[in-house]
């Protein structure tokens, strides 16, 4: 977190890749937001004819998340949640994932408008993405602080590079975490760790994040690994995909009972589904690990 904002930004640079998704001989992308925004959205086909999207944000220098990063990322999240993708990576572009929140956001606010801002970011950033009916990956290369990591937080699958960064730093302002942060992270890394993180404000390296199961690998390389993952889980089973996010929300929401309740439901509808038909029949065909997906 930032003690202010930069009152100049610099236009954003022309419209990136990710290296080795976008730019590889067999994925094209098509580019649909203007370099003014923030954010960027592109929609991908991979190799095998998958639809994938990432999520980009711009908003150099230092990434920060002011008004107008918050409102381009909860169009981008109900454009995707309109048109939900096979697959989604998350990542961020410049020398840093993210500074931090612009504390200009808060300034002022009272009891009531503190509470509506919340609500307002779990609404429409939050809760959505973790919805997504798809795997959502999120990428991060350097320092990710505050909000940016309690987003990733809200994604599927957290990739790291090795000198990636993470911090929950909002005590500088005397703030807790609060678009679900905390509660995500013990999650992942259980409560006293999320206490030790949030309370201390301190910077936790990559290595230790995954020592903790906090993220999920980490790569030399990590916008190319992210790609990857990107083209594989969108050539997957989608509805699978889908019905493991389900089952493991309810668990969540209601522990293992509850997850059991759902299960027999929301599996069963997988058999109606035209990856699982013909995943079986090249099963007993050929064998495991030849079928091909649509999504369907």
């Amino acid at each position: 977190m930032r003690a202010a904002c930069l009152e100049h930004r610099p236009p954003n640079a022309a419209a990136g890749t990710v290296p080795g998704l976008v730019q590889r001989s067999d994925c094209a992308y098509i580019q649909f937001m203007t370099d003014a925004k923030p954010t960027r959205l592109e929609r991908i086909e991979t190799a095998g004819g998958a639809q994938a999207a990432i999520l980009t944000i711009a908003h150099p220098p230092l990434n920060l998340f002011d008004k107008v990063l918050f409102e381009a990322l909860t169009a981008d999240i109900a454009e995707l949640t309109a048109n939900p993708p096979r697959a989604l990576l998350l990542r961020a572009e410049g020398k840093l994932v993210s500074g931090g929140v612009d504390v200009h956001v808060f300034d002022g606010l009272s009891i009531e408008q503190g509470a509506q801002l919340w609500e307002s970011l779990f609404e429409k950033i939050i809760q959505p993405l973790e919805a997504l009916p798809c795997p959502v990956i999120f990428s991060a290369h350097s320092l990710t602080l505050t909000a940016a990591f309690e987003i990733a937080l809200a994604c599927d699958i957290i990739l790291a590079a090795p000198k990636a960064k993470f911090g929950l730093v909002e005590t500088v302002v005397g703030l807790t975490p609060s678009m679900g942060g905390p509660q995500r992270l013990a999650e992942r890394a259980g409560s006293g760790r999320a206490r030790e993180f949030v309370m201390t404000g301190d910077l936790y390296d990559a290595p230790t994040m995954a020592e903790w199961g906090v993220v999920n690998a980490i790569h030399e390389d990590v916008d190319t690994a992210a790609g990857v993952l990107l083209a594989r889980l969108a050539e997957g089973p989608t509805k699978a995909h889908a019905a493991t996010k389900e089952i493991i929300g309810a668990w969540r929401s209601g522990g293992v009972a509850h997850a059991d309740s759902v299960t027999p439901e929301v599996s069963g509808k997988l058999f109606a589904t035209e990856d699982l038909q013909g995943a079986v029949r090249s099963f007993l065909a050929v064998g495991p690990g030849k079928a091909t997906y649509t999504g369907r």
